[in-house]
Protein backbone atom coordinates (compact mmCIF):
# COMPACT_ATOMS: atom_id res chain seq x y z
CA UNK A 1 0.00 0.00 0.00
CA UNK A 2 1.16 3.61 -0.54
CA UNK A 3 3.04 4.95 2.22
CA UNK A 4 0.48 6.83 5.24
CA UNK A 5 0.71 10.19 5.02
CA UNK A 6 0.87 10.85 9.39
CA UNK A 7 -1.60 13.65 10.87
CA UNK A 8 0.78 13.77 13.90
CA UNK A 9 2.62 16.64 13.67
CA UNK A 10 1.81 18.88 17.07
CA UNK A 11 3.79 17.64 19.75
CA UNK A 12 4.36 19.68 23.13
CA UNK A 13 6.36 22.67 22.26
CA UNK A 14 9.16 21.90 25.36
CA UNK A 15 9.62 18.39 23.59
CA UNK A 16 12.67 19.62 21.79
CA UNK A 17 13.61 16.37 20.41
CA UNK A 18 13.02 12.87 19.61
CA UNK A 19 14.74 11.84 23.42
CA UNK A 20 12.78 14.12 25.16
CA UNK A 21 9.67 12.97 23.30
CA UNK A 22 10.51 9.09 24.31
CA UNK A 23 11.77 9.97 28.10
CA UNK A 24 9.23 12.16 29.54
CA UNK A 25 6.31 10.22 29.07
CA UNK A 26 8.15 7.39 29.89
CA UNK A 27 8.87 8.72 33.59
CA UNK A 28 6.04 11.29 34.10
CA UNK A 29 2.57 9.80 32.73
CA UNK A 30 0.35 8.32 34.57
CA UNK A 31 -2.56 6.40 33.02
CA UNK A 32 -4.20 6.02 35.95
CA UNK A 33 -5.82 3.01 37.53
CA UNK A 34 -6.56 0.08 35.08
CA UNK A 35 -9.62 -2.39 36.51
CA UNK A 36 -7.34 -5.55 35.50
CA UNK A 37 -8.22 -8.76 36.55
CA UNK A 38 -5.19 -11.04 36.80
CA UNK A 39 -4.85 -14.61 35.74
CA UNK A 40 -1.80 -16.90 35.66
CA UNK A 41 -1.11 -18.96 32.15
CA UNK A 42 0.69 -21.81 33.16
CA UNK A 43 2.76 -22.81 30.20
CA UNK A 44 3.81 -26.26 28.87
CA UNK A 45 7.30 -25.67 30.27
CA UNK A 46 6.76 -25.69 32.99
CA UNK A 47 6.80 -21.75 33.46
CA UNK A 48 3.67 -19.32 33.26
CA UNK A 49 2.66 -15.64 31.75
CA UNK A 50 0.39 -13.17 33.60
CA UNK A 51 -2.25 -12.02 31.97
CA UNK A 52 -4.80 -8.79 32.70
CA UNK A 53 -7.85 -8.55 31.29
CA UNK A 54 -10.87 -6.41 31.03
CA UNK A 55 -13.73 -8.26 30.07
CA UNK A 56 -17.16 -6.56 29.27
CA UNK A 57 -18.91 -9.51 27.52
CA UNK A 58 -17.57 -8.27 24.10
CA UNK A 59 -17.06 -10.02 21.02
CA UNK A 60 -13.89 -8.34 20.33
CA UNK A 61 -10.72 -8.49 21.60
CA UNK A 62 -7.53 -6.66 21.69
CA UNK A 63 -4.37 -8.15 22.91
CA UNK A 64 -1.81 -6.07 23.89
CA UNK A 65 2.17 -6.85 23.69
CA UNK A 66 4.60 -4.40 25.74
CA UNK A 67 7.96 -3.56 25.16
CA UNK A 68 11.17 -4.83 26.29
CA UNK A 69 11.19 -4.32 30.47
CA UNK A 70 7.70 -2.97 29.59
CA UNK A 71 4.96 -4.87 31.38
CA UNK A 72 1.21 -4.53 31.54
CA UNK A 73 0.97 -1.26 33.77
CA UNK A 74 2.85 0.67 31.10
CA UNK A 75 1.66 4.22 30.24
CA UNK A 76 1.38 2.72 26.77
CA UNK A 77 -0.59 -0.17 27.37
CA UNK A 78 -2.97 1.24 29.93
CA UNK A 79 -3.55 3.80 27.82
CA UNK A 80 -5.51 1.94 24.87
CA UNK A 81 -6.63 -0.47 27.14
CA UNK A 82 -8.79 2.45 28.69
CA UNK A 83 -9.13 3.81 25.62
CA UNK A 84 -10.54 0.70 23.60
CA UNK A 85 -12.37 -1.04 27.19
CA UNK A 86 -15.14 1.88 26.42
CA UNK A 87 -15.06 1.65 22.80
CA UNK A 88 -16.78 -2.02 22.83
CA UNK A 89 -13.77 -3.92 23.18
CA UNK A 90 -12.18 -6.52 25.99
CA UNK A 91 -9.03 -6.10 26.47
CA UNK A 92 -6.34 -8.98 26.92
CA UNK A 93 -2.94 -7.08 28.24
CA UNK A 94 -0.20 -9.47 28.46
CA UNK A 95 3.37 -9.62 30.86
CA UNK A 96 6.09 -11.38 29.27
CA UNK A 97 7.97 -13.86 31.43
CA UNK A 98 9.50 -11.97 34.66
CA UNK A 99 7.79 -8.60 33.85
CA UNK A 100 4.92 -9.25 35.65
CA UNK A 101 6.12 -8.46 38.92
CA UNK A 102 6.74 -12.03 40.04
CA UNK A 103 9.88 -13.71 38.47
CA UNK A 104 9.49 -17.06 36.28
CA UNK A 105 9.95 -20.24 36.97
CA UNK A 106 12.87 -21.40 34.82
CA UNK A 107 16.60 -20.07 33.48
CA UNK A 108 15.04 -18.07 30.16
CA UNK A 109 13.65 -15.02 30.07
CA UNK A 110 12.27 -13.69 26.61
CA UNK A 111 12.73 -11.97 23.51
CA UNK A 112 11.92 -10.36 20.13
CA UNK A 113 11.39 -13.95 18.44
CA UNK A 114 9.56 -15.67 20.86
CA UNK A 115 6.04 -16.56 19.34
CA UNK A 116 5.56 -19.56 21.65
CA UNK A 117 4.72 -17.52 24.08
CA UNK A 118 2.30 -14.38 22.33
CA UNK A 119 0.97 -17.69 20.20
CA UNK A 120 -0.57 -19.08 23.84
CA UNK A 121 -1.87 -16.04 24.91
CA UNK A 122 -3.80 -15.49 21.18
CA UNK A 123 -5.51 -19.18 22.22
CA UNK A 124 -5.80 -18.42 25.56
CA UNK A 125 -7.95 -15.53 24.21
CA UNK A 126 -9.43 -17.46 21.76
CA UNK A 127 -10.77 -20.26 24.50
CA UNK A 128 -13.28 -17.06 25.47
CA UNK A 129 -15.23 -17.41 22.40
CA UNK A 130 -13.80 -14.08 20.64
CA UNK A 131 -15.36 -13.73 17.39
CA UNK A 132 -12.87 -10.66 16.02
CA UNK A 133 -9.23 -10.00 17.51
CA UNK A 134 -6.83 -7.18 16.56
CA UNK A 135 -3.55 -7.45 17.80
CA UNK A 136 -1.29 -3.84 19.13
CA UNK A 137 2.47 -4.09 19.81
CA UNK A 138 4.58 -1.44 20.82
CA UNK A 139 8.41 -1.69 20.25
CA UNK A 140 9.51 -4.83 20.81
CA UNK A 141 5.66 -6.48 21.57
CA UNK A 142 5.20 -4.80 18.13
CA UNK A 143 8.46 -6.96 16.68
CA UNK A 144 6.83 -10.13 18.45
CA UNK A 145 3.44 -9.58 16.87
CA UNK A 146 4.77 -8.94 13.34
CA UNK A 147 7.21 -12.30 13.48
CA UNK A 148 4.01 -14.54 15.31
CA UNK A 149 1.91 -13.45 12.25
CA UNK A 150 4.44 -13.87 9.00
CA UNK A 151 5.72 -17.16 10.19
CA UNK A 152 2.58 -19.11 10.61
CA UNK A 153 -1.19 -18.74 8.89
CA UNK A 154 -2.80 -17.14 11.93
CA UNK A 155 -6.60 -17.82 12.68
CA UNK A 156 -8.92 -15.85 10.52
CA UNK A 157 -10.59 -14.35 13.92
CA UNK A 158 -7.28 -11.95 14.27
CA UNK A 159 -8.64 -9.15 11.77
CA UNK A 160 -5.80 -6.45 11.69
CA UNK A 161 -2.49 -5.67 13.58
CA UNK A 162 -1.35 -2.25 14.57
CA UNK A 163 2.15 -1.61 16.02
CA UNK A 164 4.57 1.42 16.95
CA UNK A 165 7.92 2.27 17.23
CA UNK A 166 9.12 -1.37 16.24
CA UNK A 167 12.75 -2.50 15.54
CA UNK A 168 11.88 -4.60 12.92
CA UNK A 169 15.12 -5.06 12.30
CA UNK A 170 17.12 -6.04 15.59
CA UNK A 171 20.46 -5.77 14.82
CA UNK A 172 20.15 -1.78 13.33
CA UNK A 173 17.92 -1.41 16.41
CA UNK A 174 21.10 -2.71 18.48
CA UNK A 175 23.74 -0.37 16.63
CA UNK A 176 21.53 2.54 16.80
CA UNK A 177 21.70 2.33 21.30
CA UNK A 178 25.29 2.29 20.85
CA UNK A 179 25.65 6.12 19.36
CA UNK A 180 25.79 8.96 21.27
CA UNK A 181 23.20 9.83 23.81
CA UNK A 182 21.24 6.69 22.97
CA UNK A 183 23.52 4.74 24.98
CA UNK A 184 21.34 6.22 28.47
CA UNK A 185 18.83 3.81 26.69
CA UNK A 186 20.96 0.38 26.48
CA UNK A 187 22.36 1.20 29.73
CA UNK A 188 18.77 1.38 31.42
CA UNK A 189 18.20 -1.85 29.39
CA UNK A 190 21.27 -3.72 30.42
CA UNK A 191 20.72 -2.36 34.00
CA UNK A 192 17.57 -3.87 34.64
CA UNK A 193 18.08 -7.12 32.71
CA UNK A 194 21.17 -7.82 34.58
CA UNK A 195 19.60 -7.49 37.61
CA UNK A 196 17.37 -10.13 36.76
CA UNK A 197 19.77 -12.40 35.72
CA UNK A 198 21.48 -11.83 39.39
CA UNK A 199 18.86 -11.70 41.11
CA UNK A 200 17.54 -15.48 39.58
CA UNK A 201 21.21 -16.84 39.77
CA UNK A 202 20.06 -16.80 43.69
CA UNK A 203 17.38 -19.15 43.43
CA UNK A 204 18.21 -21.41 40.99
CA UNK A 205 20.82 -23.37 38.81
CA UNK A 206 22.25 -21.30 35.58
CA UNK A 207 24.66 -22.17 33.18
CA UNK A 208 26.41 -18.88 33.34
CA UNK A 209 29.20 -17.30 34.22
CA UNK A 210 27.93 -14.35 36.58
CA UNK A 211 31.00 -12.70 37.08
CA UNK A 212 30.83 -12.21 32.76
CA UNK A 213 27.38 -11.07 33.32
CA UNK A 214 28.18 -8.79 35.71
CA UNK A 215 31.06 -6.86 33.83
CA UNK A 216 28.36 -6.54 30.39
CA UNK A 217 28.15 -3.31 29.23
CA UNK A 218 25.99 -3.33 25.45
CA UNK A 219 23.21 -6.55 24.20
CA UNK A 220 25.79 -8.10 22.32
CA UNK A 221 27.80 -9.39 25.43
CA UNK A 222 24.68 -9.65 27.56
CA UNK A 223 23.11 -11.91 24.41
CA UNK A 224 26.12 -14.00 24.44
CA UNK A 225 27.26 -14.10 28.44
CA UNK A 226 23.20 -15.13 29.17
CA UNK A 227 20.85 -15.45 26.28
CA UNK A 228 22.50 -18.02 23.91
CA UNK A 229 23.43 -19.92 27.28
CA UNK A 230 20.06 -19.99 27.94
CA UNK A 231 18.64 -20.44 24.03
CA UNK A 232 21.40 -22.93 22.62
CA UNK A 233 19.26 -23.37 19.30
CA UNK A 234 21.01 -19.99 18.11
CA UNK A 235 24.53 -20.50 17.28
CA UNK A 236 26.04 -17.40 17.64
CA UNK A 237 24.59 -13.17 18.24
CA UNK A 238 24.72 -12.79 14.74
CA UNK A 239 22.30 -15.90 14.12
CA UNK A 240 19.98 -14.53 17.17
CA UNK A 241 19.88 -11.61 15.67
CA UNK A 242 19.20 -12.71 11.85
CA UNK A 243 16.41 -15.45 12.84
CA UNK A 244 14.52 -13.20 15.67
CA UNK A 245 14.35 -9.83 13.47
CA UNK A 246 11.08 -9.34 12.37
CA UNK A 247 11.37 -7.47 8.83
CA UNK A 248 12.05 -10.61 6.86
CA UNK A 249 8.70 -11.79 8.17
CA UNK A 250 6.76 -8.94 6.79
CA UNK A 251 5.87 -9.83 3.43
CA UNK A 252 4.14 -13.58 4.55
CA UNK A 253 1.26 -11.26 6.36
CA UNK A 254 -1.86 -11.94 5.00
CA UNK A 255 -3.86 -8.79 7.24
CA UNK A 256 -4.02 -5.60 7.69
CA UNK A 257 -0.78 -4.51 9.37
CA UNK A 258 -0.33 -0.95 10.83
CA UNK A 259 3.42 0.25 11.57
CA UNK A 260 3.75 3.54 12.98
CA UNK A 261 7.48 4.46 13.43
CA UNK A 262 8.57 7.84 13.89
CA UNK A 263 11.52 9.36 12.22
CA UNK A 264 12.77 10.80 15.54
CA UNK A 265 13.14 7.47 17.14
CA UNK A 266 16.62 7.80 18.62
CA UNK A 267 16.48 3.57 18.76
CA UNK A 268 15.26 2.78 15.12
CA UNK A 269 17.60 3.38 11.96
CA UNK A 270 16.86 2.89 8.28
CA UNK A 271 16.65 -0.65 8.16
CA UNK A 272 13.69 -0.28 10.53
CA UNK A 273 11.27 1.57 8.14
CA UNK A 274 10.09 -1.00 5.46
CA UNK A 275 9.36 1.62 2.45
CA UNK A 276 9.90 -0.51 -0.24
CA UNK A 277 7.50 -2.97 0.97
CA UNK A 278 4.94 -1.19 2.30
CA UNK A 279 5.07 0.64 -1.62
CA UNK A 280 4.69 -3.07 -2.61
CA UNK A 281 2.21 -5.13 -0.20
CA UNK A 282 -1.47 -5.18 -0.12
CA UNK A 283 -1.53 -5.63 3.95
CA UNK A 284 1.44 -3.96 5.48
CA UNK A 285 0.65 0.28 5.66
CA UNK A 286 3.25 2.18 7.00
CA UNK A 287 2.89 5.60 8.49
CA UNK A 288 6.29 7.25 9.61
CA UNK A 289 5.55 10.98 11.20
CA UNK A 290 8.40 13.15 12.02
CA UNK A 291 8.53 13.67 15.66
CA UNK A 292 7.34 11.18 17.96
CA UNK A 293 10.28 9.72 19.89
CA UNK A 294 9.93 5.86 20.57
CA UNK A 295 6.25 5.00 22.06
CA UNK A 296 5.89 8.63 22.54
CA UNK A 297 3.48 10.49 20.30
CA UNK A 298 2.73 12.71 23.12
CA UNK A 299 -0.67 15.18 22.13
CA UNK A 300 -0.82 18.23 24.21
CA UNK A 301 -3.48 18.87 27.08
CA UNK A 302 -5.09 15.33 26.08
CA UNK A 303 -5.17 12.06 27.98
CA UNK A 304 -4.76 9.91 24.77
CA UNK A 305 -1.98 10.12 22.61
CA UNK A 306 -1.87 9.65 18.72
CA UNK A 307 -0.97 5.99 18.94
CA UNK A 308 -4.58 5.34 20.57
CA UNK A 309 -6.48 7.79 18.02
CA UNK A 310 -4.57 6.18 14.84
CA UNK A 311 -5.46 2.92 16.41
CA UNK A 312 -8.78 3.84 16.58
CA UNK A 313 -9.00 4.90 12.39
CA UNK A 314 -6.86 1.95 11.22
CA UNK A 315 -9.45 -0.49 12.83
CA UNK A 316 -12.07 1.24 11.35
CA UNK A 317 -11.19 2.34 7.85
CA UNK A 318 -9.03 -0.47 6.89
CA UNK A 319 -9.35 -3.40 9.38
CA UNK A 320 -13.40 -2.95 9.27
CA UNK A 321 -13.55 -1.66 5.90
CA UNK A 322 -16.08 -3.28 3.67
CA UNK A 323 -13.62 -4.11 1.00
CA UNK A 324 -11.23 -5.72 3.63
CA UNK A 325 -14.11 -7.70 5.18
CA UNK A 326 -14.76 -9.67 1.82
CA UNK A 327 -11.46 -9.90 0.93
CA UNK A 328 -10.70 -11.81 4.37
CA UNK A 329 -14.15 -13.68 4.89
Amino acid sequence: MPIIKSKYSKRPWYFLNGHFETIVPSLFYDAGAIPYERERLELPDGDFLDLDWIREGNKRLIVLSHGLEGSSDRHYIKRPAAFFSKKGWDILAWNNRSCSGEMNRLPRFYHHGATEDIAAVIERGFVEGYEEVVLMGYSMGGGMQQKYLGERMPDERIVGAISFSVPCNVQNSADMLKIGANKIYENRFISKLKGKVLEKSEKMEMPVDLDVVRKVKNFKELDEAFTLKVHPEYKDANDFYTRITSDQFLSNIKIPLLIVNAVNDPMLGEPCYPVDLAEKSKNIYLEMPKKGGHVGFTIPGSRWSYMELASERFIDEVIFSPQTLAKHH
